[in-house]
């Protein structure tokens, strides 16, 4: 495997891609991740697509989970993880199947986690130059939550809903057996955090998604926000942070 200057030799390095029916986007962020990544090995997981995404998938060349029905983002998600941690790998970069992550960003997302001992790296569209547009009832949504698990992890967050992530093995062994099923990703920077796991955020660009539609439009946002900070409430008055699989936090 590719090493770059940056990285110690020796180290594994995995790209997550969760895709959900995105047949028609995966060639073009398979081939993306290959060139602007070839230092990382890449992990397709099918989360019971009812498209050609296990095909598509297969004639890149990827080493695919097929999910046998659809589990949802943390489901997906956690798939990975747990490839992860069975196969030693090191670190570990998320990148959404829709093409809004742009790979020439994984190698600077994923360093923190390998030259600074942190655990979770959040790409924040929010702290790259210019600024991001979106949905106003979305940005509404990601800046509470935000707020919340700012408060709630003692550590800054300006972008907790994004997907685009880089995870230290001893994140990956935590999350592998604890990992929020619906709309996980505000919710694991808190659960992380309260294990005493370092967290940092990096300016990244993103794009919007080349086909399809995301699943959180119209008032959905709203409802988001709602379920999420109930769920980050809750995990703050659980029983307090202890030793996990992987270690002692």
């Amino acid at each position: 495997m590719a090493k770059d200057r940056h990285t110690p030799a020796g180290l594994r390095r995995l790209v997550i891609i969760p895709a959900y029916n995105e047949a028609r986007s995966l060639p073009d962020v398979v081939r993306e991740v290959k060139a602007a990544a070839p230092g990382f090995d890449l992990l397709v997981v099918n989360d019971g697509s009812t498209d050609e995404t296990s095909e598509v998938a297969r004639s890149e060349g990827c080493v695919i989970l097929d999910l046998c029905f659809n589990l949802g983002i943390g489901g997906a998600v956690q798939a990975g993880f747990k490839y992860a941690v069975e196969r030693g790998y090191d670190v570990a970069v998320q990148v959404d199947g829709d093409g809004q992550h742009p790979a020439d960003q994984i190698e600077a997302l994923s360093r923190p986690i390998l030259e600074e001992g942190c655990d979770l790296a959040v790409g924040s569209r929010y702290l790259a130059p210019g600024r991001y547009e979106g949905g106003r009832l979305r940005r509404l949504g990601n800046a509470v939550l935000s707020r919340m698990c700012s408060l709630l992890s003692g550590q800054r967050v300006t972008d907790s809903t994004s997907g685009f992530r880089a995870y230290s093995a001893r994140a990956l062994a935590y999350l592998a057996h604890r990992y929020p099923a619906d709309y996980p990703e505000p919710e694991s920077i808190v659960l992380l955090a309260r294990q005493g796991m370092r967290i940092r955020e990096v300016p990244v660009r993103m794009r919007e998604r080349r086909y399809g539609r995301s699943s959180i439009t119209g008032v959905r946002p709203l409802y988001y926000m709602t379920k999420v900070g109930v769920a980050l409430v809750l995990d703050t008055v659980k029983e307090a942070p202890r030793g996990h699989e992987g270690g002692k936090a």
